[in-house]
């Protein structure tokens, strides 16, 4: 339950329907050589969201109670293909780098995924993540500009829906005062 939970938090909050509380999780099952060349830090990152259908799986649909799910159902059909865009500021060190663990949703860190490793350079990062219990599975491309700026895109598909994101991210510096910890 905690897997669907996480990954309805991460569709929800590309639908703009909650407030965003953290980064989104990205962690691979093995290591590569190459450090990715992103800054630690303080960093602001600007989400532009657009989702098309419903973003849940189809039992927890099932499971809610009618008059929430209809709410639900209704929001979502009402924002679908409608561009939702967020920022956020958050912290971001050189073990969530060096482990790629720098982008996560709130209560993501508890889910059983899988993420695969596409190819990873030191300007560049391809990953394949996918959630059975959630009937999720996602592509993730983050792209290093300079050491101070980085670009994603997330396309995935929840339950009946399909979800893209673009992400942009720019270094404020190193010091992380005044950022609350969000991971």
């Amino acid at each position: 339950m905690k897997s669907k939970i996480g990954l309805f938090v991460l569709a929800a909050f590309a639908l703009g329907l909650i407030p965003f509380q953290g980064t989104l999780l990205i962690s691979p099952p093995c290591v590569f050589a190459d450090s990715f060349n992103m800054k630690p830090g303080a960093w602001e990152l600007t989400f532009t969201s657009k989702a098309s259908g419903i973003m849940l799986p189809q039992e927890m649909l099932e499971k809610m109670p009618p008059d929430r799910r209809a709410k639900l159902e209704e929001a979502m059909k009402a924002r679908s293909g409608q561009p939702k865009t967020r920022v956020k500021k958050g912290c971001i060190t050189q073990k969530d780098l060096d482990q790629h663990d720098f982008i996560k949703a709130e209560g993501e860190g508890e889910t059983a995924c899988a993420t695969k490793v596409l190819s990873k350079s030191p300007t560049k990062l391809v990953m394949e993540r996918t959630c059975p219990a959630a009937e999720s599975h996602y592509k993730i491309s983050i792209d290093v500009k300079t050491p101070e700026h980085m670009e994603a895109t997330i396309d995935g598909s929840t339950g009946q829906g399909k979800m893209h994101t673009d992400l942009k991210g720019r270094w404020l510096g190193t010091s992380c005062e005044g950022i609350k910890d969000q991971h």
